[in-house]
C-alpha cells in the first residue's frame, strides 16, 4: 500500500508529537503559602488574604467599635453574611469569607458566632444530644449567642483589554450592618489594580 507525501507527514507529526509527550518533565517547586505568585493576573490567594486583613484592620479602628465597647462593657459580637461575586471571573468567595473570618477573630477585638450552615449543623447536633447524650454532658436549647453586627459586601471587576495587554481592576466594597437597627457602622473598599501583558503566542 502507498502512502501519499501528506499521509507521511501526518505520521511523522503524530511520532514526534508521541516522542515530545514521552519525554515531557515535571517540576514541582514548592513555596510559601504567603509568597505573592500572581501568574494570570485574576483575583488569587494573595489578594484574598491581603484584602481581607486591611480591611479587617481599618473596620476595627473606627469610632463604631470604642461606641459599642463605652455603651455595652463588652467586645461587639460579628458574623460574616453574604459576599457576592459581582466580578467577570470564577472567584472562590468562600475563601475570601474564611480569611474575613480567620482576621476577625484573631484580632481580638471581637467575638465571633458560626455563619447560618454552621449553626444548622449545630443545632442538629444539640437535637441528637437531646436523644442521646446524658443529663449531664446534653446542650441546652436557646442559649446560642447572637450576633450585634453582619459583615456583608461584593467583589467587582472592570477589565480593558487592546492587542494582548489588559488592565484589571478590582473593587471589593464591604460594610458593617447593626442587625438590631440595620444602621451601617462602617463602609470600606479595597482596590486592586493590575496590568497584564501576554504574549500573542500564547492563551
Amino acid at each position: 500500500m502507498r502512502i501519499t507525501t501528506a499521509a507521511a507527514m501526518v505520521l511523522a507529526w503524530c511520532a514526534a508529537a508521541l516522542l515530545a509527550a514521552g519525554c515531557a518533565s515535571v517540576t514541582v517547586e514548592r513555596k510559601a503559602v504567603d509568597e505573592a505568585i500572581d501568574l494570570s493576573g485574576y483575583w488569587n490567594d494573595t489578594d484574598s488574604r491581603l484584602v481581607s486583613e486591611e480591611m479587617i484592620a481599618d473596620a476595627l479602628n473606627r469610632p463604631w467599635l470604642g461606641s459599642y465597647r463605652s455603651s455595652h462593657r463588652q467586645n461587639p459580637v460579628v458574623i460574616v453574611g453574604t459576599v457576592r461575586n459581582r466580578s467577570d471571573e470564577h472567584i472562590n468567595v468562600q475563601t475570601f469569607v474564611k480569611d474575613l473570618e480567620r482576621a476577625l477573630t484573631n484580632s481580638g477585638e471581637v467575638s465571633f458566632v458560626a455563619d447560618a450552615q454552621e449553626r444548622e449543623e449545630l443545632r442538629d447536633e444539640r437535637a441528637d444530644q437531646a436523644s442521646h447524650a446524658s443529663e449531664e454532658t446534653v446542650k441546652e436549647e436557646g442559649r446560642e449567642t447572637g450576633a450585634d453586627f453582619m459583615l456583608q459586601g461584593s467583589i467587582n471587576t472592570i477589565s480593558d483589554r487592546l492587542e494582548g495587554q489588559e488592565v484589571r481592576y478590582y473593587q471589593v466594597n464591604l460594610e458593617l450592618i447593626d442587625i438590631q437597627s440595620h444602621r451601617k457602622v462602617w463602609i470600606g473598599d479595597k482596590k486592586i489594580k493590575k496590568f497584564v501583558k501576554r504574549n500573542r503566542l500564547g492563551p
